[in-house]
């Protein structure tokens, strides 16, 4: 790789880790709205609303498009974020009916 071509990665990394910083505090955002959700809920057979999940999926695929994302991207993002909010909800949830 030539000087240039390396500077210019370094450049557009750095850019990256910055986005990641931003990611991660969306994230933790999204986590305190996901604790609210797991409070309201009395059943762990509540944790899965496939319904739901449908319907995001269905949503972000739309707004992908929209957005000139490759949708393929962004359903794998968003299945494996549902699913670890899932896992996150079982692993949390204290309520014994």
């Amino acid at each position: 790789m030539s000087p240039l071509k390396k500077e210019k990665l370094i450049k557009i990394r750095k850019e990256l880790d910055k986005l990641d910083d931003s990611l991660i505090k969306i994230i933790k955002i999204r986590t305190n709205l996901v604790k609210k959700v797991l409070a309201l809920k009395e059943r762990k057979n509540q944790i899965v609303d496939q319904k739901r999940i449908n319907l995001i999926l269905k949503n972000i695929k739309k707004k992908s498009i929209k957005n000139k994302i490759d949708p393929k991207i962004t359903n794998k993002i968003w299945k494996n974020m549902i699913f670890a909010y899932i896992d996150f909800e079982r692993r949390n949830f204290n309520k014994k009916k």
